[in-house]
């Protein structure tokens, strides 16, 4: 079966009012705090005993949490702050449905984190490439073989961080073309 949400421009800007709660937020808080607040409410969470779309969307966070525990990757600040945002918004206590209802409680919450890792899509593919391409070259014996491989590894991480284009927080700030459809990322960076 297949659900479809259509959100308005009030449900827009519930999101917008929740983002920038969550962005004051990521503003007072250590970003150690942050993961480790995020980790531990996925992981309190009964995943196995919801249904497979919001497993998906709290399984998504917890690749963001992973990206941002990986030294290598050494995502830059302004994604950092917007995956922290994204992560701010899992605890935040303006819940539609409170989570502990049985079956639904969760649904709010991943409906929300579903267009927060939308957000996040093109940090997140990079990532998967990064670690892809880091996985397949293991560095050779030696220490020699190891400063190459490290020298290999960050020229690719800044190549790789380099396509993603605008954090979220920089691309609200151009003007918008159209609310309704987001621009591809080719079209983004040729405007």
């Amino acid at each position: 079966m297949r659900v479809t949400i259509e959100l308005e421009g009030d449900d827009i800007q519930r999101l917008d009012a929740a983002l920038v709660r969550a962005r004051r937020l990521v503003a007072t808080m250590d970003e150690v705090d942050v993961i480790a607040a995020a980790r531990q409410s996925i992981e309190q969470m009964s995943l196995h005993c919801v249904p497979s779309y919001v497993r998906r969307q709290f399984e998504g966070a917890l690749r963001l949490v992973a990206m941002l525990e990986d030294d290598a990757w050494a995502l830059p600040q302004p994604w950092r702050e917007d995956v922290l945002v994204t992560l701010i918004y899992l605890g935040d206590p303006d819940d539609v449905i409170p989570d502990d209802a049985e079956v639904i409680g969760l649904l709010d919450d991943a409906i929300m984190l579903e267009l927060l890792l939308c957000r996040q899509a093109s940090v997140m593919r990079a990532y998967q490439r990064f670690c892809a391409e880091r996985d397949a070259r293991r560095p050779g014996r030696g220490s020699a073989a190891r400063v190459e491989a490290a020298a290999w590894l960050a020229r690719r991480r800044v190549a790789l961080q380099q396509r993603i284009g605008a954090p979220a927080a920089r691309r609200r700030k151009a003007p918008a073309k159209s609310r309704t459809a987001p621009a591809s990322p080719r079209r983004a960076r040729r405007s």
